[in-house]
């Protein structure tokens, strides 16, 4: 297996950073190993462009990263490839988001948006410190977010909901998806993301790898949630991390150590460096 991957691409949150969304200096070593061997390495990642760490969009010889759940390629900062969710169907989504308890942003060109109120509650949905300062860090603030729909009257690259009981959550999980063609998935374990039918992080990451001439097979994936799912059983090697959800250990050719203790680096370095 060692030496025939020509492509790298991993989750961030619950993957290649710790739970305290540190990149490691194991792990940039690692990645810059890769770099160096002239393999593809990137963020696949569902997380807007501007939710990105600095630390790995500025990353020496990382050109590439597959944005907001494949919703947009990035290329040098640029996106170069969007599938974008219709206003029609994001007007749809709204109203069943409005139905619960939830917290709800949108994102547009790379950007997430967020209530001013959802905000200041956002310590009730969400327990990790790490992804509260994520979240509020990123979001820019808005006072509504239908008025938002309204003011850009355009698609967007997806929407996200947070809710505070699972049975709320899978009820509105099932009513999404009755509208048909529609992309369901959720990284966190009480929250709902919502793509256009068909975008996922796999459909993304296969239309790179054939724009850049790399075979399926030559792909090694690394993940840990719902919305990988797709990236795992697409690759040539899609790999689980031990602290992943139970689907996708599942789905997963191989195991390897968690976020928290190198796993994504330790696989790179075992499977896909030549020992330079």
């Amino acid at each position: 297996m060692k030496g025939k991957f020509r492509m790298v691409g991993f989750d961030l949150d619950g993957t290649l950073l710790t739970t305290d969304k540190r990149l490691t200096v194991y792990t940039k070593e690692i990645l810059t190993r890769a770099i160096q061997e002239e393999i593809t390495v990137l963020p696949v990642t569902g997380r807007p462009l501007a939710g990105v760490p600095r630390e790995i969009a500025d990353f020496e010889g990382i050109r590439y990263m597959i944005t907001s759940n494949g919703a947009r390629v990035v290329e040098d900062g640029v996106s170069v490839k969007e599938n974008l969710l219709s206003l029609e169907k994001a007007r749809k989504i709204l109203d069943i988001f409005e139905d619960y308890d939830t917290l709800r942003d949108v994102y547009y060109d790379g950007q997430g948006y967020m209530p001013r109120a959802f905000l200041s509650r956002i310590r009730e949905y969400v327990t990790s410190p790490a992804m509260v300062e994520y979240m509020v860090s990123t979001r820019i603030p808005i006072e509504d977010i239908r008025a938002k729909l309204d003011e850009e009257k355009r698609n967007l690259d997806k929407m996200q909901a947070l809710f505070l009981n699972r049975e709320e959550r899978d009820e509105a999980w099932q009513r999404i998806e009755a509208l048909g063609d529609l992309e369901v998935t959720g990284a966190l374990s009480l929250n709902i993301e919502v793509n256009a039918g068909g975008v996922h992080k796999g459909a993304a990451l296969l239309w790179l790898a054939e724009r850049l001439g790399i075979a399926r097979e030559e792909i090694m994936v690394f993940g840990d949630g719902l919305n990988d799912i797709g990236m795992i059983r697409k690759a040539g090697c899609g790999v689980a991390m031990s602290n992943a959800v139970p689907s996708v250990l599942e789905a997963a050719d191989l195991v390897t150590l968690s976020n928290d203790e190198d796993g994504v680096a330790k696989a790179v370095e075992k499977y896909v460096l030549s020992g330079m």
